[in-house]
């Protein structure tokens, strides 16, 4: 007879996921240290999130002190296109991959909810919580711990046989289930990932500075973008997928688990964007993890690539939006307004 463990990871292919392992909850003893050191030296910018649950993330075990077991999950969402062509089309704007079709946190933990009602039927005496990217859990440094894959030197999970193109979910659970062995790292001598960064946010193998990084920047920064990151940020208006699409075992990615994930549309025009307002972008966005920033967050981004372009025929566009009354988005059009004319 199967045991619970391998029951559990069947139902939780059914319910869509890609991968399933299981770890301890403090299985991650080095995770506490070097989150300390990464918020010391103030990498983590304006996420002051990160620190104020610091003892928690650091620890999973004081999370819920009663839990017994981690089930980690992953699920696949690997584009059918290849995400860094949209790169040469200065006159649009790019948008992570994960951003192009459904707010991934509504699909996952509707996944681990039913994964989790399937785990209590068995066994109705325990308990569960689940958890996608909304809670002090440190998914990743699990995920490395359950056997789904490791933290490259991008600092991303990615798996021998699921590449890098995954999201995490975790449940929580006071049943004893037999751990997984730890996946250990097999990045080799391999730096594609560091290297292709625009705005070299990596100091070191494995490390990240947020402050740098492009995803950060337009997704998390609040206020003006330094202006020294501003035209390496190119035409990435929302998220950036540079070190993720480059990662050479993305070769064994399996397709995306569900279609909600793929885009329905090519890249949006940068002129079409700049005219959306607080309305106009709600309607546009809902369902997707891209209203979280806001219209004003969101029309800043779409400036610093208008400025980015090169287009003597987006410099409408922005000065259109130099009369805003969002101070950070003024300061953002009469930015790409002088670039664009000062175009050589």
């Amino acid at each position: 007879m199967e045991s619970l463990k391998e029951r559990l990871r069947q139902a939780a292919l059914d319910a869509g996921f890609t991968k399933m392992g299981v770890c301890r909850p403090d299985a991650i003893p080095d995770a506490a240290g070097r989150l300390d050191r990464f918020l010391e030296e103030g990498r983590h910018g304006q996420m002051a999130w990160m620190e104020a649950r610091k003892h928690w993330r650091g620890d999973p075990a004081t999370l819920w002190p009663e839990a017994r077991s981690v089930v980690m999950l992953a699920e696949a969402y690997t584009p059918e296109h290849d995400p860094l062509e949209v790169l040469d089309e200065a006159d649009r704007g790019a948008i992570s991959v994960y951003a192009q079709g459904r707010d991934y946190h509504d699909v996952v933990k509707k996944r681990l909810k039913r994964v989790g009602r399937w785990l209590l039927e068995q066994e109705p005496e325990h308990e569960i919580k689940v958890f996608v990217d909304t809670a002090p859990v440190m998914e990743k440094p699990l995920a490395e711990a359950a056997g789904l894959g490791w933290q490259g030197k991008h600092t991303n999970l990615l798996g021998r046989d699921l590449g890098n193109w995954i999201f995490l979910g975790a449940i929580f659970t006071t049943v004893e289930l037999e751990p997984d062995a730890r996946e250990t790292e097999h990045c080799g001598s391999c730096t594609r990932c560091l290297d292709i960064c625009p705005t070299e946010a990596f100091p070191a193998p494995f490390q990240l500075d947020a402050r740098r990084c492009i995803s950060y920047l337009t997704i998390e920064h609040d206020g003006p973008v330094p202006e020294e990151l501003r035209g390496k940020m190119g035409n990435r208006i929302y998220g950036c997928d540079d070190c993720l699409a480059i990662c050479p075992w993305n070769k064994f990615a399996q397709e995306a688990s569900d279609m909600r994930y793929l885009r329905t549309e090519g890249p949006p025009p940068l002129a079409e964007l700049a005219e959306l307002d607080d309305a106009s972008f709600r309607r546009r966005f809902s369902g997707s993890p891209i209203k979280r920033i806001g219209v004003n967050r969101f029309l800043r981004n779409v400036l610093y690539a208008i400025g980015n372009s090169g287009d003597p025929s987006l410099l409408p566009s922005a000065e259109g939006l130099m009369g805003s009354e969002d101070a950070t988005v003024a300061e953002a059009a009469a930015w790409a307004a002088a670039r664009l004319r000062n175009r050589p």
